[in-house]
């Protein structure tokens, strides 16, 4: 009976060993087909670059800016009578609504953004585009032409 557990679990590790082994296989070939095309339709961007120089950047940040200095001088007079949990209160509502207000200025920007980024690399062929900060190597730099479309 002790030969045959022994045995039951040598041939479980046959078996986990082939499987694991078939695993790697497989997805080394898939790893060498990826390495293996350097000319690929793999595009990047500097999205943040592209959002600094949006034509529209700069009046959405002064707009926000003036709201918030707003947002400020009316806190300070509301709640000169307040006691600690009503301010917190207030300033809650108050970041809310900043906040809100921030999404609703900035997102037809991330719109243009988007569409300017899409339109560039259907007509240079690329699939897919990466902001720049996550690709370490490769891909087509397409930020400059991204903001000649956006300008």
């Amino acid at each position: 009976m002790l030969k045959n557990r022994k045995n039951a679990k040598i041939v479980s590790l046959v078996i986990v060993a082939a499987f694991v082994i078939g695993i790697l296989g497989v997805g080394l070939t898939q790893l060498g087909d990826i390495q293996a095309a350097p000319s690929s339709n793999i595009g990047k961007v500097d999205y943040n670059r592209l959002l600094s120089e949006h034509p529209q950047s700069s009046a959405v940040s002064q707009t926000l800016q003036k709201e918030f200095e707003q947002a400020q001088k009316d806190f300070n007079t509301k709640t000169a009578s307040m006691n600690d949990k009503e301010k917190q209160d207030y300033a809650k509502q108050t970041q809310e609504r900043l906040a809100v207000r921030e999404q609703q200025l900035v997102k037809p920007i991330y719109d243009q953004v988007d569409a300017a980024i899409k339109t560039v690399a259907d007509a240079k062929g690329i699939a897919v585009v990466f902001n720049s900060n996550q690709i370490i190597y490769g891909g087509t730099d397409i930020t400059d032409d991204v903001l000649k479309k956006l300008k």
